[in-house]
């Protein structure tokens, strides 16, 4: 006995695939599954096996920290052997496998194959839809460029929009209030583990139902679903006119996987990798971020909605969509299949791809981003300078060379994204006031590495001088009490310490 069969017959005899392969790869499938219209399943199975290897490449690679994540995919482009090619493999990998599972989720609802009793598998189809848009947008969030960056913070401001739980879900996704290092520990996580991991467990149950279940039959006018009678028809007609799956039907999707990996090296060697683009900076706020492809329709709808309906929008139609289509089997899991005799299901899905290409199309040239007026061409009023010290007017210069009044207000002009800073001196001490520019909070980004220190500390002396004249600026209580070992009077606790006097 040769030596490979002597290890074969050891391997198998402990492990034992040899019955199951067999039985997955020789099931018979009605003759008519053996058909083009068929092949989008396998072809995602291929694009997600294609992303899971390239990830783990990259992973090797990659470092999710906020200083060198930007510099890590810099080598990849252009210090390390084919890691351009690597980066744009996985890159239009993810592209196609949206594209492919998108029309494969389309081609399952035109043939029906979410009826009886295949109502699990397209639900766990849905959420597996669900997982690739995640992955994908995980993955933009990754390459940590301007537009990832003002990105993530659009769709930060979204979730903050949620009733109730917005401030936590936020919190929960930055890993903080404001886009940093643990930012990207987080999606990086989500990206390398918990997406893919979860994609996995589901596409195995996935493949496991259709086994089971078998493959979607033909959709002929006529032959009705009925709980009573399906299955015994279905098993009838898989063995008078079926063929094994292997070699009958696996050549079809073997080829289409092959020609689906070839398009996406295509398109990777001749048009390269995604970014990233420049360096992420909070200071510039002129910047309109734009999404991959399959956002890009979200964007043109925001652009035309009116302010009042984003939120709604943003609120009530995701969950209204996933509600719908999880719950689709099980009000219409019964009843015709094919596509010729459910005109309204053939509109529905010819509407939402003609909306989908047009806002696509529309995005490129109107893309949504907040409104955030530019003020910062007009000066800050003179009221503000008067008997200012020279330190105080530099971090007047400060405030408008870095756009701050792009978000705040002053003296009635300005942004209104952020408070206005007629009085920030009373609500936050010159340390809270330094803290806030430095690591940022809430909306703000963090300005620690935009700023020096003297441009620092000038803006924050300046910060400090914005309190009414009959009103002194917040101090420390504890500074007093450390200095004199006394408590500060009643008063000069209610006015914020009192320490620091009016200028």
């Amino acid at each position: 006995m040769p030596w490979y069969k002597r290890t074969y017959d050891w391997l198998e005899r402990r492990v034992q695939l040899e019955g199951p392969v067999k039985e997955a790869a020789l099931h018979c499938v009605p003759r008519s599954t053996a058909s083009w219209w068929y092949v989008f399943g396998s072809a995602s199975l291929t694009l997600l096996i294609l992303q899971i290897v390239t990830g783990v490449l990259l992973a090797l690679i990659y470092v999710p920290s906020a200083g060198h994540a930007w510099q890590t995919l810099q080598v990849l482009n252009h210090e390390l052997p084919l890691g351009w090619f690597l980066r744009a493999m996985h890159g239009w990998g993810s592209n196609f496998m949206v594209a492919v599972v998108l029309i494969h989720m389309a081609q399952v609802f035109l043939f029906g194959a979410y009826k009886f009793p295949r109502e699990l598998t397209w639900i766990v189809g849905v959420f597996m839809l669900l997982l690739t848009m995640g992955m994908a947008f995980t993955g933009q969030v990754l390459r940590f460029d301007q537009d990832s960056y003002w990105g993530l913070g659009i769709g930060a401001s979204i979730a903050g929009r949620i009733p109730l739980i917005g401030g936590q879900v936020v919190h929960l996704m930055l890993g903080g209030p404001i886009i940093s290092g643990a930012t990207l520990t987080r999606f990086f996580a989500l990206h390398v583990f918990v997406i893919p991991g979860s994609l996995l467990a589901l596409t195995g149950l996935h493949v496991w139902m259709v086994l089971k279940l078998g493959i979607n039959e033909w959709p002929t006018p006529g032959r009705l679903v009925r709980r009573a009678t399906y299955v015994k028809e279905y098993n009838e007609l898989a063995h008078k006119d079926g063929i094994p799956f292997v070699p009958g039907a696996v050549w079809k999707d073997l080829f289409f996987s092959a020609a689906i990996l070839f398009a996406v090296a295509f398109c990777a060697a001749v048009f390269g990798p995604y970014g990233p683009g420049g360096t992420p900076d909070p200071t510039i706020i002129q910047t309109v971020p734009k999404p991959d492809f399959f956002f890009l329709w979200i964007y043109t709808v925001l652009s035309f909605l009116p302010p009042s309906m984003e939120t709604p929008f943003i609120l009530l139609v995701p969950p209204i969509a996933i509600a719908f289509l999880v719950g689709l089997p099980l009000v219409a899991g019964v009843g015709e299949k094919s596509w010729w005799r459910r005109p309204v299901g053939v509109f529905a899905v010819m509407f939402i791809a003609v909306c989908w290409a047009v806002f696509t199309h529309l995005a490129t040239y109107t893309p949504w981003s907040p409104k955030m007026d530019a003020w910062s061409g007009d000066a800050v009023p003179v009221s503000y300078l008067v008997h200012r010290t020279p330190l105080e007017r530099q971090g007047a210069n400060v405030l408008q060379e870095k756009q701050c009044r792009n978000c705040h207000s002053l003296g009635g002009q300005g942004g209104q994204r952020g408070p206005a800073l007629d009085d920030v001196a009373t609500r936050l001490t010159e340390d809270q006031l330094i803290r806030q520019v430095l690591l940022g909070g809430g909306n703000m980004p963090s300005y620690g590495s935009t700023l020096s220190p003297p441009e620092t500390t000038a803006l924050v002396r300046f910060l400090d001088t914005l309190h009414p004249e009959n009103e002194p600026a917040a101090g420390d209580a504890s500074r007093g009490v450390a200095a004199t070992g006394n408590l500060p009077a009643k008063s000069t606790i209610e006015h914020g310490g009192g320490q620091t006097p009016t200028r």
